[in-house]
């Protein structure tokens, strides 16, 4: 474990160098013990890929005592064992308007749309965070014979439930929002709804299978 001062009131605590479940389940298992015991002069977290964000009130407290309660904890949630983590299925209607981007992802491999689908759809995919939107969950990693970058320049536009990748990453938009990703397919379910308990679909630590479905299949969902 290392820290970072990241301002005056808070501080980057680093719990691993490499992308991956075992640095993922230190950054959950802290997420979790502050959030059962949150220190007063805690005033929110944000987890990453190998990393959280703690902001603190600086009038109750300093960055080396955060350090100090910090490592505190860390001791403390290495001998509590990792929750089962939840399944999510997400059924995708791949192609055509709703993957804008699919064919362009199989040619830039030198593959077929429905092998990109099938790789895509094979994995199941490990929630690392929440950020850029309510509810877009950042999942990984996406099979490296399908992994391609951003677009040079965002769409103004991304429809709601637009299943995308970016590099080894996928992700749902969860509203219309501008984005960049490359967009394979769509899900008709809401992944996030304000009047719903939990409001995302997804959360931190759940592991996320996409399963392909028809037109059809999508406009019965839809109207589900």
């Amino acid at each position: 474990m290392r820290f970072r001062a990241a301002s005056d009131r808070s501080i980057l605590v680093y719990v691993g160098e490499e992308i991956g479940q075992a640095a993922h389940e230190r950054v959950v298992r802290l997420l979790q013990r502050l959030q059962k015991e949150p220190p007063s002069w805690l005033r929110n977290i944000q987890p990453a890929y190998c990393s959280l964000l703690v902001d603190f009130d600086p009038s109750l407290t300093d960055h080396a005592e955060v350090e100090e309660t910090i490592g505190r904890f860390e001791e403390r949630s290495e001998k509590q064992r990792s929750r089962k983590p939840r399944v999510v299925e997400i059924p995708v209607c791949y192609g055509g308007e709703f993957g804008p981007d699919l064919e362009t992802v199989a040619e830039a491999h030198g593959s077929k749309p429905a092998q990109v689908i099938e790789l895509h759809s094979s994995e199941t995919y490990r929630a690392y965070f929440l950020g850029f939107a309510p509810g877009f969950a950042y999942l990984g990693e996406v099979p490296a014979e399908i992994a391609t970058p951003r677009l040079p320049s965002p769409r103004k536009r991304v429809p709601a439930g637009s299943v995308g990748i970016a590099g080894r990453q996928t992700a749902v938009y969860p509203m219309a929002t501008p984005g960049g990703w490359r967009l394979l397919g769509r899900t008709p379910l809401r992944v996030f709804q304000t009047d719903r308990k939990p409001m995302g679909l997804i959360s931190i630590g759940d592991q996320v299978h996409f399963r392909p479905i028809s037109r059809d299949e999508f406009g019965k969902l839809e109207k589900a």
